[in-house]
Protein backbone atom coordinates (compact mmCIF):
# COMPACT_ATOMS: atom_id res chain seq x y z
CA UNK A 1 0.00 0.00 0.00
CA UNK A 2 2.66 2.54 1.10
CA UNK A 3 4.33 1.61 -3.03
CA UNK A 4 1.22 2.51 -4.32
CA UNK A 5 0.64 6.03 -2.45
CA UNK A 6 4.47 6.71 -3.12
CA UNK A 7 3.37 5.99 -7.43
CA UNK A 8 0.89 7.79 -7.29
CA UNK A 9 2.34 10.81 -5.42
CA UNK A 10 5.33 10.62 -7.65
CA UNK A 11 2.44 10.31 -10.34
CA UNK A 12 1.42 13.67 -8.88
CA UNK A 13 4.49 15.44 -8.42
CA UNK A 14 5.27 15.32 -11.98
CA UNK A 15 2.29 16.39 -13.53
CA UNK A 16 2.76 19.50 -11.06
CA UNK A 17 5.99 20.25 -12.86
CA UNK A 18 5.20 19.81 -16.20
CA UNK A 19 2.05 22.14 -15.64
CA UNK A 20 4.30 24.50 -13.55
CA UNK A 21 7.24 24.55 -16.90
CA UNK A 22 3.76 24.98 -18.80
CA UNK A 23 2.67 28.10 -16.48
CA UNK A 24 6.43 29.82 -16.79
CA UNK A 25 6.56 29.45 -20.44
CA UNK A 26 3.13 31.23 -20.82
CA UNK A 27 3.76 34.10 -18.35
CA UNK A 28 6.88 34.54 -20.13
CA UNK A 29 5.57 34.44 -23.24
CA UNK A 30 3.07 37.82 -21.72
CA UNK A 31 0.15 35.89 -22.73
CA UNK A 32 -3.32 37.74 -20.95
CA UNK A 33 -4.78 34.69 -18.88
CA UNK A 34 -7.97 35.61 -19.73
CA UNK A 35 -7.21 35.03 -23.70
CA UNK A 36 -6.21 31.28 -22.13
CA UNK A 37 -9.58 31.46 -20.60
CA UNK A 38 -11.45 32.17 -23.84
CA UNK A 39 -8.77 29.79 -25.55
CA UNK A 40 -10.23 27.01 -23.30
CA UNK A 41 -13.69 28.17 -24.48
CA UNK A 42 -13.03 27.11 -28.54
CA UNK A 43 -11.07 23.97 -27.62
CA UNK A 44 -14.82 23.24 -25.62
CA UNK A 45 -16.83 24.70 -29.44
CA UNK A 46 -14.67 22.41 -30.67
CA UNK A 47 -15.07 18.80 -29.17
CA UNK A 48 -18.65 20.47 -29.48
CA UNK A 49 -18.85 19.92 -32.82
CA UNK A 50 -16.87 16.55 -32.59
CA UNK A 51 -19.96 15.12 -29.64
CA UNK A 52 -22.80 16.82 -32.71
CA UNK A 53 -21.11 14.29 -35.47
CA UNK A 54 -20.56 11.21 -32.85
CA UNK A 55 -16.78 11.40 -32.18
CA UNK A 56 -16.65 10.84 -29.30
CA UNK A 57 -13.31 9.47 -28.25
CA UNK A 58 -12.04 12.46 -30.69
CA UNK A 59 -14.16 14.55 -28.42
CA UNK A 60 -12.65 13.25 -25.15
CA UNK A 61 -8.93 13.72 -26.02
CA UNK A 62 -9.93 17.75 -26.81
CA UNK A 63 -11.83 18.43 -24.01
CA UNK A 64 -8.56 17.22 -21.83
CA UNK A 65 -7.00 19.96 -23.86
CA UNK A 66 -8.66 22.25 -23.15
CA UNK A 67 -9.29 21.71 -19.77
CA UNK A 68 -5.42 21.96 -19.51
CA UNK A 69 -6.00 25.79 -20.46
CA UNK A 70 -8.58 25.80 -16.98
CA UNK A 71 -6.12 24.53 -15.20
CA UNK A 72 -2.98 27.68 -16.31
CA UNK A 73 -5.29 30.26 -17.11
CA UNK A 74 -5.37 31.11 -12.77
CA UNK A 75 -1.82 30.12 -12.29
CA UNK A 76 -0.45 32.11 -15.11
CA UNK A 77 -3.11 35.01 -13.58
CA UNK A 78 -1.14 34.40 -10.13
CA UNK A 79 2.42 34.25 -11.52
CA UNK A 80 2.00 37.45 -13.62
CA UNK A 81 0.16 39.11 -10.56
CA UNK A 82 -3.02 39.52 -12.77
CA UNK A 83 -5.24 38.26 -10.57
CA UNK A 84 -8.71 40.68 -10.99
CA UNK A 85 -11.97 40.34 -10.16
CA UNK A 86 -13.22 40.48 -13.45
CA UNK A 87 -10.44 37.62 -14.47
CA UNK A 88 -12.87 35.17 -11.69
CA UNK A 89 -16.22 36.29 -13.51
CA UNK A 90 -15.13 35.94 -17.08
CA UNK A 91 -13.56 32.47 -15.89
CA UNK A 92 -16.81 31.58 -14.48
CA UNK A 93 -18.83 33.02 -17.52
CA UNK A 94 -16.71 31.31 -19.91
CA UNK A 95 -16.78 27.88 -17.91
CA UNK A 96 -20.80 27.38 -18.05
CA UNK A 97 -20.55 28.52 -21.27
CA UNK A 98 -18.49 25.46 -22.26
CA UNK A 99 -20.37 22.97 -19.94
CA UNK A 100 -23.49 23.82 -21.77
CA UNK A 101 -21.79 23.58 -25.42
CA UNK A 102 -20.94 19.75 -24.66
CA UNK A 103 -24.06 19.23 -23.55
CA UNK A 104 -26.00 21.23 -26.93
CA UNK A 105 -23.15 18.70 -29.04
CA UNK A 106 -24.81 15.92 -26.91
CA UNK A 107 -28.46 17.46 -28.03
CA UNK A 108 -27.60 17.17 -31.53
CA UNK A 109 -26.18 14.15 -31.91
CA UNK A 110 -28.94 12.42 -30.01
CA UNK A 111 -31.45 14.16 -32.30
CA UNK A 112 -30.16 13.21 -35.55
CA UNK A 113 -29.88 9.54 -34.65
CA UNK A 114 -33.32 10.21 -33.36
CA UNK A 115 -32.94 8.61 -29.23
CA UNK A 116 -35.62 11.12 -27.95
CA UNK A 117 -34.87 9.66 -24.20
CA UNK A 118 -31.32 10.45 -24.75
CA UNK A 119 -32.18 13.49 -26.14
CA UNK A 120 -34.27 14.56 -22.64
CA UNK A 121 -31.96 12.59 -20.46
CA UNK A 122 -29.21 15.40 -21.75
CA UNK A 123 -31.51 18.37 -20.89
CA UNK A 124 -32.01 16.99 -17.70
CA UNK A 125 -28.14 16.68 -17.01
CA UNK A 126 -28.20 20.20 -18.91
CA UNK A 127 -30.52 22.06 -16.29
CA UNK A 128 -28.51 19.72 -13.20
CA UNK A 129 -25.48 21.84 -14.78
CA UNK A 130 -27.16 25.10 -14.80
CA UNK A 131 -28.83 24.89 -11.08
CA UNK A 132 -25.94 23.57 -9.48
CA UNK A 133 -23.89 26.77 -10.31
CA UNK A 134 -26.91 29.37 -10.07
CA UNK A 135 -28.17 27.61 -6.75
CA UNK A 136 -24.14 28.53 -5.07
CA UNK A 137 -23.92 31.68 -6.46
CA UNK A 138 -27.32 32.91 -5.25
CA UNK A 139 -26.95 30.99 -1.86
CA UNK A 140 -23.75 32.89 -0.98
CA UNK A 141 -25.95 36.27 -1.50
CA UNK A 142 -27.21 35.06 1.79
CA UNK A 143 -24.48 33.47 3.81
CA UNK A 144 -21.01 33.15 3.67
CA UNK A 145 -20.26 29.65 1.80
CA UNK A 146 -22.21 26.87 -0.56
CA UNK A 147 -19.98 24.39 -1.67
CA UNK A 148 -21.76 21.13 -0.26
CA UNK A 149 -22.22 18.72 -2.39
CA UNK A 150 -20.56 16.49 -4.89
CA UNK A 151 -21.21 17.48 -8.69
CA UNK A 152 -19.36 20.61 -8.77
CA UNK A 153 -17.56 21.18 -12.25
CA UNK A 154 -14.38 19.25 -11.96
CA UNK A 155 -16.34 15.87 -11.43
CA UNK A 156 -18.62 16.62 -14.25
CA UNK A 157 -15.88 17.47 -16.32
CA UNK A 158 -13.93 14.32 -15.27
CA UNK A 159 -17.00 12.28 -16.54
CA UNK A 160 -17.49 13.52 -19.77
CA UNK A 161 -14.29 12.17 -20.27
CA UNK A 162 -14.81 9.06 -19.52
CA UNK A 163 -17.82 8.79 -20.95
CA UNK A 164 -16.39 10.16 -24.60
CA UNK A 165 -13.63 8.77 -23.96
CA UNK A 166 -14.99 4.71 -23.35
CA UNK A 167 -18.31 5.51 -25.21
CA UNK A 168 -20.00 5.08 -22.68
CA UNK A 169 -21.81 8.42 -22.21
CA UNK A 170 -25.18 7.52 -21.58
CA UNK A 171 -24.55 6.24 -18.03
CA UNK A 172 -22.55 9.65 -17.46
CA UNK A 173 -25.43 11.89 -18.40
CA UNK A 174 -27.78 9.76 -15.56
CA UNK A 175 -24.67 10.29 -13.17
CA UNK A 176 -25.13 14.01 -13.96
CA UNK A 177 -28.80 14.07 -14.10
CA UNK A 178 -29.35 12.37 -10.89
CA UNK A 179 -26.29 13.71 -8.61
CA UNK A 180 -26.24 17.08 -10.35
CA UNK A 181 -29.71 17.33 -9.05
CA UNK A 182 -29.17 15.63 -5.75
CA UNK A 183 -26.31 18.49 -5.04
CA UNK A 184 -28.92 21.31 -5.72
CA UNK A 185 -31.29 19.84 -3.42
CA UNK A 186 -28.68 19.28 -0.75
CA UNK A 187 -27.42 22.70 -1.19
CA UNK A 188 -31.14 24.11 -1.44
CA UNK A 189 -31.59 22.31 2.31
CA UNK A 190 -27.92 23.65 3.31
CA UNK A 191 -28.46 27.26 2.46
CA UNK A 192 -32.02 26.79 4.69
CA UNK A 193 -30.33 25.41 7.67
CA UNK A 194 -27.52 28.15 7.51
CA UNK A 195 -29.85 31.01 7.06
CA UNK A 196 -31.76 29.75 9.96
CA UNK A 197 -28.85 29.51 11.62
CA UNK A 198 -28.01 33.39 10.53
CA UNK A 199 -31.45 34.91 11.91
CA UNK A 200 -31.22 33.16 15.39
CA UNK A 201 -28.07 34.40 15.98
CA UNK A 202 -29.08 37.84 14.43
CA UNK A 203 -32.21 37.63 16.71
CA UNK A 204 -30.39 36.69 19.72
CA UNK A 205 -27.93 39.53 19.62
CA UNK A 206 -30.47 41.94 18.77
CA UNK A 207 -32.23 40.91 21.97
CA UNK A 208 -29.11 40.89 23.93
CA UNK A 209 -28.30 44.38 22.75
CA UNK A 210 -31.50 45.60 24.13
CA UNK A 211 -31.27 43.82 27.52
CA UNK A 212 -27.81 45.74 27.65
CA UNK A 213 -30.03 49.18 26.59
CA UNK A 214 -32.42 48.05 29.17
CA UNK A 215 -29.83 47.39 32.17
CA UNK A 216 -28.17 51.05 31.44
CA UNK A 217 -31.54 52.89 31.73
CA UNK A 218 -32.22 51.31 35.16
CA UNK A 219 -28.85 51.66 36.49
CA UNK A 220 -28.64 55.32 35.62
CA UNK A 221 -29.69 57.63 38.79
Amino acid sequence: MDQKLTFTRAIGLGCNKVILMIVRGLALSKIHPNVLTFLGLLINVGAAWLLAVGQFRWAGAVIIGAGLFDMVDGRVARETNRVTRFGGFFDSVLDRYSDLGLLIGLLVWYGSIGRFSYVVLTAVAMIACVMVSYVRARAENSIPMCKVGFMERPERVVLVIIGALFDRMAPVLWIIAVLGNLTVIHRMVFTWQEAERLEDAQLRAGKSRSRDKADDKVEKP
